[in-house]
């Protein structure tokens, strides 16, 4: 736990000597500017007077529906393309568009611009002398020089508006100088387009021809390929040989359909005699001439039978001659009834003859359309070349036609346009007197007030020294005893350890006043951090004093190091902020797991060191108890053992402080992977002089959110004073047959002995809660 600095003197600036000295020097100030002042103003009547005219032009795509073509589409517009715009302002200020304008305006003649106005310039005389003098020049790089320089081309913000700003001492030249620039820009734009649409018809014309000779060579020889391999078109462009395979197809599948349906009608004839069934419901018999003559025989026949069977008895000579007459004519029926199937049957055969026919024809053409198909395999790549050909001179004919018609002056439409003609000035631009006035007048004001400002710091007339705090003073005076009403103090929020009241504050017993510096040689200890036995009845054990001579031992170490900084010479006073004494030691009793608990989880404490002051490790099973209730809550814990001395295999914080294993080596994960935890390790003892237990508990404490660290039974080999600068959280846990007498005696101890907050909390809360 780090100690505050003590405080030095210091020195703070008197502004009131400093505006004391300002005040005595304000006359000469004044006087100074305003002789600056008279100066400058001399200086800018001398000066020549500069008009400045403006002239914008607009930058955008051009295109007009009478004038493109029919396939052509609008151009898209550029207004986010900043390049495009600088690429005009490069245009506007390039050489060949500043002597066009040279040639019109006669820039040459002008004095102003060709240096005859310049007369005598002492420092080109100097630089003469030295042989620094300028190279001579013709005159047209000096009026390129001067035009160049008395011009701005500029953009104007988030806009495609180009201006183009000119200073002459002529207003009127001015003006024509700028609308000059804008209209020769214009019109090279537009005879640039002009170039670029001449250039590409002489191009196009030359493809043209040469495409031509293509072409016409590409037809030749598909032509000739069709005649040498018999590769004929018919109708609907189809080959001959493809139109011959089709009607053969389509011929067998008729001959098929016949076959198929001769076949069936036979086929149901034959069943219904085989079945004793009439023959006359089937079309073919019904059709047949001499079934039709049978069966109106036979209906007559009927129609006799059933008069007489009204008067005579079947076994009549009569009606038994008509029954076997119209069994004769059934007998007949059926027996056309089978030629009407025969001639079925051979009328299907004649289909299938047809058929079989139809195919040898069709396997003979398809070997004859094998080869023609690897023929046409090369007469369509032929077709494919000459139709690539005949399409690239379609589509430059009609381009050529199209920029021949647009080759004309006037036809092209340039990328940009004056929107804005400059005019005469009426007012100088150059020089802003009174702005220049105003400025050199606040200039040499506040250089002269910052001269007399910094004289006054420099020679420590405006310093004043500080006096210490009186709270400092008072520490020196008379370190007695600290009222009860300093404790009540409110501390700020960045310097308190906690940020809820405790529930209980302790009076503090009066420190006694320090002793005497010791020597150099043998520093002592001062009393206020010597070990006091405490008036109770019960005494502390042996390791107990051991533990509490070391807290001693190290506070009076902190403490030693301050009043050598504060024997230390005083440096010089500089500008520093003071820094603000420490709270006093707060002294807390009693808390409930419950609180602890709560404190863990709203990030109130963030590094907890239990130490045992009971028997059966009652803060290893608080430890428990608390990061189940930190991991409920979602949060990242760690657990540190530095107390319990037993061993395992995994390397621990022995290890580490032995030199035996590494930072990573020692941080593991639990049993069931809820949290990370750092074990004993292999060690028999920790290393108390090593500083790799603390370094490994503080940078746990920037990864993890709840750091809980066993320090082990108070006592000699108690991991507590390694720990102890840390600024964590020291609770004594007992068990729930200790008494509260004890542990509030080794607590007072723990507090005399340098810890800044000790409380005590017993395990049968952790067990209810």
């Amino acid at each position: 736990m780090s100690e505050y600095a003590p405080t030095m003197r210091d020195a703070r600036i008197d502004v009131t000597a400093v505006l004391a000295a300002v005040g005595r020097r304000l006359p000469r100030i004044i006087i100074v500017t305003l002789l600056v002042l008279v100066a400058a103003f001399l200086v800018l009547t001398m000066l020549p007077r500069l008009y400045e005219s403006s002239a914008s032009i607009l930058v955008e795509p051009r295109s007009n529906v009478y004038t493109r073509s029919a396939n052509e589409q609008a151009p898209a517009s550029t207004a986010g393309d900043a390049s495009v715009v600088s690429s005009q302002i490069e245009l506007i200020k390039s050489r060949d568009t500043l002597l066009g304008v040279i040639d019109k305006l006669d820039l040459r003649s002008k004095p102003e611009f060709n240096g005859s106005q310049s007369g005598f310039s002492p420092l080109g005389v100097v630089m003469q002398l030295i042989g620094r003098g300028s190279t001579p020049i013709s005159i047209d790089e000096r009026v390129i020089n001067t035009l160049y320089d008395r011009m701005t081309v500029i953009q104007q913000r988030d806009s495609r508006i180009i201006s183009i700003l000119v200073r002459s001492t002529d207003p009127q030249l001015a003006a024509d100088i700028a609308n000059a620039v804008a209209e020769a820009h214009v019109a090279r734009r537009a005879q640039l387009s002009l170039s670029d649409t001449a250039e590409a018809s002489d191009w196009l014309r030359q493809e043209i021809e040469r495409l031509r000779t293509v072409v016409g060579d590409a037809e030749a020889a598909v032509a000739q390929y069709r005649v040498d391999n018999d590769l004929f078109i018919g109708t609907n462009n189809t080959s001959l040989l493809d139109q011959q395979l089709s009607t053969i197809t389509t011929q067998i599948t008729s001959a098929q359909e016949r076959k198929n349906t001769a076949q069936s009608r036979a086929s149901v004839i034959r069943g219904l005699l085989e079945r004793g069934q009439p023959i006359e419901s089937v079309a073919d018999a019904r059709n047949s001439a001499v079934v039709q003559q049978l069966s109106q025989e036979k209906a007559r026949l009927q129609g006799q039978l059933a008069q007489l069977s009204a008067t005579l008895l079947s076994n009549h000579p009569t009606v038994r001659a008509l029954n076997a007459q119209i069994a004769e004519l059934d007998n007949r029926i059926n027996q056309e009834g089978y030629r009407v199937a025969a001639a079925l049957e051979a009328e299907a055969q004649v289909e299938a003859d047809l058929e079989a026919s139809l195919q040898a024809d069709l396997g003979r053409f398809k070997q004859t359309a094998s080869t023609a198909t690897q023929d046409t395999v090369a007469l369509d790549s032929l077709q494919r070349e000459a139709k690539a050909q005949r399409d690239l001179l379609e589509a430059y004919l009609m381009r050529y036609n199209e920029a021949s018609s647009r080759a004309d002056a006037g036809s092209a439409l340039p990328d940009v346009r004056v929107v804005t003609e400059a005019a005469p000035s009426v007012t100088p631009a150059f020089p802003k007197t009174a702005l220049i006035l105003a400025g050199v007048g606040i200039v040499t004001f506040a250089v002269q007030f910052g001269a007399v400002v910094f004289g006054e710091l420099m020679s420590g007339r405006a310093l004043r020294p500080i006096e210490p705090y009186a709270w400092e003073r008072q520490r020196r005076e008379e370190p007695a005893v600290v009222p009860q009403a300093a404790l009540q103090e409110e501390v700020p929020e960045e310097e308190s350890f906690y940020e809820e009241p405790v529930s209980e504050v302790y009076e503090a017993e009066p420190d006694p006043v320090l002793e005497p510096e010791p020597t150099p040689d043998e520093p002592e200890r001062p009393a206020a951090f010597a070990y006091v036995e405490p008036e109770s009845t019960l005494a502390a054990s042996d390791s107990a004093r051991r533990l509490l001579q070391e807290l001693a031992d190290r506070r009076a170490q902190r403490d030693a190091a301050r009043v050598a900084m504060e024997s230390a010479p005083a440096p010089k006073p500089v500008a520093a902020t003071p820094i603000r004494p420490k709270s006093p030691r707060e002294i807390v009793g009693m808390v409930r797991y419950a609180d602890l608990a709560a404190d863990l989880v709203l990030g109130k404490t963030h590094l907890l060191l239990l130490a045992d002051h009971g028997n059966n490790e009652p803060g290893r099973r608080m430890a428990d108890a608390l990061a189940a209730d930190g991991l409920a809550k979602g949060l990242s814990v760690v657990l540190v053992d530095a107390g319990s001395g037993r061993t395992g295999n995994a390397p621990g914080l022995s290890d580490l402080s032995m030199g035996h294993a590494g930072f990573g080596d020692v941080v593991q994960k639990s049993a069931d992977q809820s949290f990370a935890e750092v074990v004993w390790g292999q060690g028999e003892t920790i290393d108390r002089t090593s500083a790799k237990p603390s370094i490994l508990v503080e940078a746990l404490g920037d990864i993890y959110e709840v750091v809980i660290v066993l320090t082990g039974r108070v006592g000699g080999r108690s991991a507590l004073p390694v720990f102890a600068d840390l600024g964590g959280r020291v609770v004594l846990v007992t068990s729930d047959d200790e008494e509260a007498g004890s542990a509030e005696d080794m607590r007072s101890q723990l507090l005399n002995a340098g810890l800044q907050r000790v409380e005590i909390s017993a395990l049968e809360d952790a067990v209810a809660a």
